[in-house]
């Protein structure tokens, strides 16, 4: 179970890294897509980043034994 945990950790912080690639070049080069989608992009960030955190807490923790 732990390595299965560290696995699905390591896929959430590559989504965590692709949403913040994208708003960043989104951001860079303005736009219409950059207004309309700016706001909704972090956001998703935000969650993406808060799913991959409770993901490597919980990795380290069957690691542990707890």
């Amino acid at each position: 179970m732990a390595t299965t945990l560290f696995y699905a950790a390591i896929a959430a912080c590559l989504v965590v890294l692709a949403v913040l690639a994208v708003g960043v070049l989104s951001f860079a080069k303005g736009g219409e897509f950059n207004r309309k989608y700016a706001n909704k992009i972090m956001r998703l960030r935000i969650v993406t980043q808060a799913i991959a955190v409770v993901l490597i807490l919980a990795a380290v923790l069957a690691r542990q034994g707890g």
